[in-house]
This record gives C-alpha cells, sequence and structure tokens, in this order.
C-alpha cells in the first residue's frame, strides 16, 4: 500500500470522539489491569519480562522516541495549514512544555521513593539503616523499597494523549489538500503514519504495564499524572494566548 493509501486507512480513526474518550480509556485499562494482575490470572509471557526488546529499546526512551518525531510533524504540518513560520515555531514549543513536565514529574517521582523507602539488603530483606538515600542504597547493590509511581504509566499514558492530539491536524492537512495547487508532502504524510504506529505500540506497552507490573495504587497515580499533565496544557493553557496554542483548525484560520 503506498503513503496516501495509509493515510486515508488511518484518518477516519482521528475524530473527536477519540480525543475525548482516550483518557477515560486509559484509565480503564489500569483499573482494568491491575485488577487482572491482583487477580494473580496473568500467565507469564515475553511482555511479563522486563528486559523484553520493546520495553528495553523503546519504553526506556519513550519520550525520545515521542519527541523526536513530533518535532517535525508538528512544525511542518502545522505551517502547512497555516503558511505562517511564526506560528510552526510557536507550536512546537509545546514540545518544550511537555519535555519540562517529563523531566519535572519523574524528579517528583524520584523524591517520593526516595522520602517513602528503606534501603534492604537483598537476600535476607534485612534493613540497613546505615543507607538513608536511594542513591546511595542502590550503589553499594541493595534493595530500595519505597512508593514507586509507575513512570511508565505515567509516560506511556502522556505520551499517547499529546500524539492524539496532534496528529489530528492531518484532517485539516486533508482538507488543504483538496484545494487546487495544494499538496502535503511525502514527508508529512510518512511521520504521520510513523506516529500512528508509535501510539499503538505505547497503548500496547501501557496495557502491559497495566497487567504485569508495578501496585495497583503506583499505576493509577502514574496515570492520573499523565492525564493531568495533558489536560492541563491541551485542555486548559493552551488554549489561552501566551501559550503554545493548539493544532489548527481551517475554520480558525484568518485568510
Amino acid at each position: 500500500m503506498s503513503v496516501d493509501g495509509f493515510v486515508r486507512l488511518l484518518l477516519p480513526f482521528h475524530r473527536v470522539w477519540l480525543r475525548r474518550y482516550l483518557a477515560l480509556f486509559l484509565a480503564l485499562i489500569t483499573l482494568g489491569g491491575s485488577l487482572f494482575k491482583a487477580s494473580q490470572l496473568p500467565a507469564d509471557s515475553y511482555f511479563s519480562n522486563r528486559r523484553n526488546v520493546l520495553n528495553v529499546y523503546f519504553v526506556k526512551f519513550s519520550w525520545g522516541w515521542t519527541v523526536s518525531l513530533l518535532l517535525p510533524f508538528v512544525f511542518t504540518s502545522n505551517y502547512l495549514v497555516q503558511r505562517d513560520v511564526l506560528f510552526a515555531v510557536r507550536r512546537i514549543t509545546s514540545c518544550v512544555v511537555g519535555t519540562a513536565v517529563w523531566f519535572l514529574s519523574t524528579r517528583i517521582f524520584h523524591i517520593v521513593e526516595n522520602f517513602t523507602g528503606e534501603c534492604y539488603e537483598a537476600q535476607n530483606m534485612i534493613v540497613l539503616h546505615e543507607f538513608e538515600s536511594l542513591y546511595t542504597c542502590k550503589k553499594q547493590g541493595h534493595l530500595w523499597l519505597g512508593f514507586d509511581i509507575s513512570g511508565h504509566s505515567f509516560l506511556l499514558s502522556y505520551c499517547v494523549l499529546i500524539i492524539i492530539e496532534e496528529i489530528a491536524v492531518m484532517n485539516e492537512l486533508h482538507k488543504v489538500e483538496q484545494k487546487p495547487g495544494k499538496a502535503t508532502s511525502t514527508f508529512v504524510k510518512s511521520l504521520f503514519i510513523a506516529l500512528n504506529a508509535l501510539l499503538l505500540l505505547w497503548v500496547w506497552m501501557f496495557f502491559c504495564t497495566a497487567v504485569y507490573f508495578h501496585d495497583m495504587s503506583h499505576k493509577i497515580i502514574g496515570t492520573a499524572f499523565g492525564i493531568s499533565a495533558w489536560y492541563g496544557t491541551y485542555r486548559f493553557w493552551y488554549k489561552k494566548p501566551f501559550s503554545p496554542g493548539l493544532p489548527p483548525e481551517i475554520g480558525n484560520k484568518n485568510e
């Protein structure tokens, strides 16, 4: 199938209702997967192993994969709709905001784990009071047990939600393309397809996290952080004048 064929196949899935209910869908995955894990029913599989290829080479670097595809897509697609370089530059600052959210959230998770935990001798599970921080404990090869908010639940849910927000602009580009003399570059279409593939991968690995890893409370709070970060930006701040703004809509374009 050609690039144009893939784009036409994917476009019908990017409707307003999907963006509206995706956060609820992710929350239900976390809750349902956690209850399934608590029932001790899930059997071991390739994806229950933390060393599986997708976890090691993709999930561990999920923000890097996401932003490396979003940056060129957001700039190029927003420019092709608005034909305004400054607008496109303003829009890619959403990736800067996302990076700040990722960094600050993971730091908060680290602080919480450090503050609530204790160091244990790995084999006999004896508390080692001489190691008072996560860093010094793990540096000596011991085990630190604290309240470990799921970074994967946070970041994967956040990545899924911002990708779905940004790639919806392809519906507008499709309208532009129908005008005489207008065309959408193969580069943007290829990025759109790649981001859809990444979206499916993140949803699948989010599901695997819910079923196989972490305690229920850790996953619920991690997912809540991801949904809150998306809601606070795309549903609140980005609607304000002094913000990166939202992806463009043809109806809002001043010609």
